[in-house]
């Protein structure tokens, strides 16, 4: 077996982009282990890989600080190791990384293109083309290590439903199964709540046969609840399972509606159509969720915003682009949604 030590820390959606990649990764060459070490939320994502072993790692109270990076490497060099991936390239994994190159073990590196993103936004879009997807640039690492891959390849597997969750769905089950993620963490990727309102309200108005669950984290339950136009078929699950249960519901949902965020990237990797409304981002930076077609993807005028993306992650203030969603109607997103529904 060869031995494989990956870190990816965060966020949600990175993380998850990783799935496609080590999944396929493990299937193309089964002589393959990997040891996925990453931030101990992120477990249940991997959980029904049999050749990913998911080190939890809390590098913000045990692994804190140069001393606790040091304590994670000591904690992860026992044993067998051909290799080192970091997919991530940041200070803590540089550190990292630095110490297994010590004791001779060989290193990979993403190479995440910022030359190339530091461009994308400072030049009008049509200037522009798409860059390489996060997916591919994960790729990358490996084939440099002597693995070749082909994404195409990657095979969309549903987990095993606990309990709770095939009770919950069980009156559903005639039902087509429309999720909804309406928040992000930047102002700049959230579609306007009266807006996501008013789209499930005619999506529901047209498809009789449809209800809506809402996504988002359990302190984000009041929000979602603002946004229920009927709450006989808009359910909030925020708070009402754990992360493993709701990867449950996602993967058995019929369409994903998001934002340019990390439950969009949890529904394709289940396979599910995922409609990505966009903002002051945009998937020419490489983050459109795995398999997804450009007609899934609800985009802001270009001709009245030019400069799109005016940041890769979302997290700066665009000056003239306050008024970026004014273009995109609630009607829009509704026929988007129920046209792939169908």
């Amino acid at each position: 077996m060869k031995s494989i030590l990956v870190f990816r820390f965060s966020s949600l959606g990175d993380v998850a982009m990783t799935y496609p990649v080590l999944k396929t990764l493990t299937e193309t060459h089964p002589e393959i282990k990997i040891q996925l070490v990453s931030r101990p939320f992120f477990a249940p994502i991997f959980k029904h890989l049999p050749k990913i072993e998911f080190i939890p790692a809390s590098v913000d109270t045990t692994y804190k600080g140069l001393p606790g990076l040091y304590k994670l490497f000591k904690d992860l060099k026992t044993g067998n190791l051909d290799l080192v991936a970091d997919l991530h390239d940041v200070l803590r994994t540089k550190v990292l990384r630095n110490f297994f190159r010590l004791t001779g073990t060989p290193v990979y590196v993403i190479d995440k293109g910022r030359k190339e993103k530091k461009h994308l936004v400072r030049t009008p879009l049509e200037h522009n083309r798409p860059l390489k997807s996060t997916h591919e640039r994960y790729t990358d690492v490996f084939r440099k290590a002597g693995f070749p891959l082909d994404l195409s390849l990657f095979k969309p597997e549903k987990p095993l439903l606990d309990s709770p969750v095939k009770l919950f769905l069980a009156p559903f089950f005639k039902t087509k199964l429309i999720g909804v993620a309406p928040l992000a963490k930047h102002p700049g990727k959230q579609y306007p709540l009266g807006g996501t309102k008013e789209a499930i309200r005619l999506i529901l108005e047209e498809n009789r046969d449809a209800v809506v669950f809402l996504f988002g984290s359990p302190d984000e339950k009041p929000i979602l609840d603002s946004i229920i136009p009927d709450p006989h078929r808009v359910f909030n699950l925020a708070g009402m399972f754990s992360f493993a249960e709701e990867l449950q519901i996602i993967s058995r949902l019929d369409i994903m509606l998001s934002m340019d965020s990390g439950n969009g990237h949890l529904a394709a990797n289940y396979g599910i159509p995922v409609i990505t409304v966009w903002g002051i981002t945009h998937p020419y930076a490489g983050f459109a969720p795995f398999g997804q077609t450009p007609d899934r993807q609800i985009l802001p005028d270009i001709k009245k915003f030019p400069m799109l993306p005016c940041s890769i992650y979302g997290n700066k203030i665009c000056p003239g682009y306050e008024k970026i969603w004014d273009d995109i109607l609630p009607e829009y997103i509704a026929e988007k949604v129920l046209t792939n529904l169908s």
